[in-house]
């Protein structure tokens, strides 16, 4: 691929150093080979609860110190990260999921909150209904569990993942055409990431990725903020895998090139989406800048040379 921007690497880690909070800083570590997986896996710790679930604001826009089904997504992407170190937290985790799960087979968006323990966090997490099963975060859930699950056989053999992918399977048949595009993007990414292992996974992909616009144009989030959307690179982050195939590959060239020249003059990316308090807002461009990165990374740009 040619691109004509490049991420300038010395800035995006003087922006780290100095806005990004921990745990980000060691996952950037970890990105340019420069950190371990311990290291990341202590710092994550910050925001374990004595209940194998994740809290205390690991979802910038969630602040309370309760597990979340969110906490563990996010939870689940490091361990992906840390590949092939594997930990016993994700069975823990695991665990957790398990003991939250309806009866199903899916996951609430988010578990109640109350008074004090709702207090910074963004409406759409203090006021989801506890007593319905979401696609959204099952999908999403269950998709990075088998990711993590190719390198760690506890996860993979886990009986909750067996349950919510037979969940999602059930609701991804239902559906007719496109939900919610934050839905969407997480229903395609489950399937892409199942596409190898469940025989019926194939035909689902092709079947609702023929709704992603053909010339890569984004997709404008109903109910978002001014100018939010989801982008190719939303959809299909990683090269090589079933869904990038069905993609025009001079949208995705064109997306990436995009994608690196969104560095802003301080080192870091943005987001496009409004943050509910400033602690989330610059918590979530640390996130965004390891996330950035990443996906150069994985298709061809290198990371470990400062420029």
């Amino acid at each position: 691929m040619h691109f004509t921007h490049a991420p300038n690497l010395t800035s995006a880690s003087a922006f780290m150093t100095t806005h990004a909070r921990l745990l980000d800083r060691r996952r950037f570590e970890l990105l340019r080979d420069s950190g371990t997986p311990a290291a990341v896996v202590t710092a994550l710790d910050a925001y374990r609860n004595g209940d194998g679930g994740y809290g205390w604001g690991l979802e910038p826009d969630l602040r309370s110190a309760l597990s979340q089904p969110v906490g563990a997504l996010l939870a689940f992407e490091v361990f992906e990260e840390c590949a092939p170190a594997v930990f016993s937290r994700t069975t823990q985790l695991c665990d957790w999921l398990g003991s939250i799960t309806r009866p199903d087979g899916g996951l609430p968006f988010a578990l109640p909150m109350t008074g004090a323990e709702a207090v910074g966090s963004a409406p759409f997490w203090a006021e989801a209904d506890p007593d319905v099963s979401s696609l959204h975060m099952t999908s999403e859930l269950a998709a990075a569990a088998h990711r993590v699950g190719r390198h760690d056989p506890a996860v993979r053999d886990h009986p909750w993942l067996a349950r919510a992918t037979a969940f999602c399977r059930e609701r991804i048949l239902e559906l007719d055409r496109p939900p919610h595009v934050i839905e969407f993007r997480f229903v395609l990414d489950f399937l892409d990431t199942v596409h190898g292992s469940h025989e019926w996974a194939p035909v689902e992909l092709a079947r609702l990725a023929g709704f992603l616009p053909k010339d890569g144009s984004p997709l404008p989030v109903a109910g978002g903020g001014e100018g939010e959307a989801l982008r190719l690179l939303d959809f299909s982050p990683r090269p090589g895998r079933p869904l990038r195939a069905l993609l025009d590959p001079s949208a995705v060239e064109g997306e990436l090139d995009r994608l690196a020249a969104d560095q802003r003059e301080d080192g870091g990316w943005s987001i496009d989406w409004a943050a509910h308090s400033a602690a989330a807002a610059l918590e979530w461009r640390g996130y965004a800048t390891v996330r950035a990165l990443t996906i150069l990374r994985a298709h061809g740009i290198p990371l470990a040379r400062e420029q």
